[in-house]
């Protein structure tokens, strides 16, 4: 009784007046302070809300006109026993014959007849009692604009010939739950209280005489959403900052790029599947990016005799023209390697969260477009251990605490493992890194070692939102959106 506001108290002595139970607009209330008086008591469980959808109808514009003017089969076939239709067409022109006639003929008021090439329309007995009559359409549209209930068959028929449109409403009762009469049986008064200090109240020292609003602490409250950033983008910021705090620098490249930095440096042959039309997204304009021609020399002999790499390349003759091709990146270690050839004096240690693009088939794991999180780290005496260390604390600084690596294979680094964590008692792949092979590092003149890695956004963001459908990170579901924890 104690936490019961002055509107409650008013609602439940209103509803012990009309008998316990009564609708909204019956109360001696303004409607809203009922409805929030309802809610309040509801949550309570001091009044119950009855809720009972009602059909209601109105006139459309053409049902006000059959109103006026009459049903067309009326107004169009009244006073003929036999007349052609052409006489009826140029008078009330070709469609609203048509309308009338399938109405009469449907009610079996009229039938068609041919003769002499000429179409009749001859009233039947049936026609020529009921045309006279009010028809039940016709009372129905009376009842409507009146506001009153009509039959549902005979809505259906105006519905169909677009007389009449819906516009049903809610329905509400608010009762008083046992514990409501419980209540009220105690005996309710309304009394003045304070339920919120004020500076005026404390200084004029009212608070003395008056009585204080007792608050339920386990009451009801409504949830209140803030505004907050995309998971997505609260999930990149993090990845920021654990990398800025790690000593890295953030690099960012473009998503328009030649095949020769997205494939050529990094000794991805050119007959590799990747580049396949399937696979990959290549541009129509521009079509071609020029390349240096001293550089691409240098790349070319890597590719056909290993240069002087060690290697003995991929012993194929190195296509200039298909170096030059336009396509959209598909990984951002074109960022990566892009950054050695610029600067390729030790130590760095950069990385990048950028957009890739492949031909991939939208389903519940794969997108054509999505996040990639590369980096480097370029120093003398930089090792696998080095590498595998840097991505465990990453990955631990993200929340996994089980971490492990598996042998790989990439075309661009020796040796190479993949990273997968373990969530819900599952092992899942996260990302690929390696040591850049001497094929993709020399021919820039980076000589000591560059540890690589590129690690998938989306997936991990899968995990730690609990999501199995990838398409749910850019569906705009509010609700999801709303309801989903802070990263």
């Amino acid at each position: 009784m104690e936490t019961l506001s002055p509107l409650e108290k008013k609602l439940l002595l209103e509803l012990q007046k009309k008998g316990g139970k009564a609708e909204p607009e019956e109360i001696d209330m303004e409607l809203v302070k009922v409805m929030n008086a309802a809610s309040w008591l509801q949550s309570k469980g001091l009044v119950g809300i009855e809720e009972k959808y009602i059909k209601e109808y109105e006139l459309t514009e053409e049902g006000k006109k059959f109103l006026e003017e009459g049903l067309p089969e009326k107004k169009i076939l009244k006073g003929i026993e036999k007349v052609k239709i052409e006489k009826l067409e140029k008078k009330y022109g070709k469609e609203n014959v048509a309308i009338a006639i399938g109405w009469a003929i449907r009610k079996n008021w009229c039938k068609i007849i041919k003769e002499n090439g000429e179409r009749y329309v001859i009233l039947t007995e049936k026609g020529k009692e009921e045309i006279n009559k009010k028809q039940p359409e016709e009372e129905a549209l009376e009842k409507v604009a009146k506001g009153m209930v009509i039959d549902e068959n005979i809505a259906k028929v105006l519905k169909r010939r677009e007389a009449i449109k819906e516009k049903g409403k809610a329905k509400r009762k608010i009762y008083l739950t046992e514990n409501g009469w419980e209540v009220v049986k105690q005996g309710i008064k309304i009394e003045e209280e304070i339920s919120q200090l004020t500076p005026e109240i404390i200084r004029s020292g009212e608070w003395k005489k008056k009585k204080f609003r007792k608050y339920d602490v386990k009451a009801f409250a409504p949830s209140i959403y803030p505004g907050k950033l995309h998971p997505l983008t609260q999930l990149i910021e993090k990845i920021r900052r654990i990398f800025s705090q790690m000593g890295f620098k953030e690099i960012k490249g473009s998503y328009v790029e030649s095949t020769f930095w997205n494939m050529d440096a990094l000794f991805i042959p050119q007959d590799h599947p990747a580049r396949d039309m399937q696979d990959t997204f290549y541009c129509k304009k521009p079509s071609k990016i020029e390349i240096d021609e001293e550089l691409i020399k240098k790349i070319a002999i890597v590719h056909e005799k290993g240069g002087e790499t060690g290697s003995k390349g991929w012993r194929y003759k190195f296509d200039y023209e298909e170096a030059k091709k336009a396509l959209l990146r598909t990984h951002t270690t074109v960022n990566t390697i892009r950054y050695i050839a610029q600067h390729p004096e030790p130590p760095a240690k950069v990385f990048s969260i950028e957009r890739v693009f492949r031909r991939e088939n939208i389903d519940a794991t794969h997108l054509p477009e999505f996040h990639q999180i590369e980096g480097i780290i370029y120093e003398e005496n930089a090792d696998f251990s080095m590498l595998k260390g840097i991505l465990k604390e990453f990955y631990s600084r993200m929340g996994f605490e089980k971490i492990r690596f598996r042998p790989s294979y990439f075309p661009y680094t020796e040796p190479s493992l993949e990273v997968e964590v373990e969530w819900n008692g599952k092992w899942i792949e996260l990302g690929g890194a390696g040591i850049f092979r001497p094929e993709v590092t020399l021919p820039f003149n980076a000589k000591a070692p560059v540890l690589a890695w590129g690690l998938g956004l989306e997936r991990m963001a899968m995990i730690l939102l609990n999501v199995d459908d990838i398409r749910m990170l850019y569906f705009s579901d509010i609700e999801w959106l709303k309801n989903l924890p802070l990263l």
